[in-house]
């Protein structure tokens, strides 16, 4: 059986244990942080209605000392409703917009996740600790990934095959 044949140059022929490793773009490894992250925050909140007496305060009108009523929900959908949509945003944003709202929005991100821990009891606090490690940890994953965004540099074969209408800049502009 053959197999396959990689496009390196005959100078460099590839191992059989060697992998072949492609660059992913910046804004596919953003949106499936953002989907993690995403399946973390749900999950979160789903496994607390595991907690004894949770269900029970739901169902009295009260999530974590909140009152549960029509602002209530609207914070938490919003709260909700921005990690989604940045799943889209950064799969389709320009880059230049794309970095900007990666930054601002990981970085809000970081304190509303800490706070699902504020006045929990320490019987959960693996489950709070592993759970807001794991979303900090993906946050400081988008926001490595955004501020380290590739630069593209200026040469007439990047001009002639540019696809992206952000402007080009000089390394030292960068």
């Amino acid at each position: 059986m053959r197999t396959p044949q990689s496009h390196t140059p005959l100078e460099n022929p590839p191992s059989q244990s060697t992998l072949e490793d492609l660059r992913m773009p910046v804004q596919a490894k953003l949106a499936a942080a953002w989907t993690s992250f995403m399946f973390l925050y749900i999950y979160v909140d789903y496994l607390a209605l595991y907690k004894p007496g949770f269900v029970d305060d739901i169902l009295a009108g009260i999530v974590h000392e909140f009152d549960i009523g029509p602002t209530f929900v609207a914070i938490a959908l919003t709260l909700m409703a921005i990690p989604i949509l940045m799943i889209l945003l950064s799969a389709t944003l320009p880059a230049r917009v794309n970095r900007t709202i990666n930054l601002v929005v990981a970085t809000l991100y970081i304190p509303v996740s800490m706070f699902n821990a504020v006045g929990e009891s320490w019987t959960y606090f693996y489950f709070y600790g592993l759970s807001i490690g794991l979303e900090v940890l993906l946050l400081a994953f988008i926001l490595r990934s955004a501020w380290t965004w590739p630069r593209r540099i200026a040469s007439p074969a990047t001009l002639a095959a540019s696809l992206d209408s952000e402007p080009l800049r000089r390394p030292q502009q960068a």
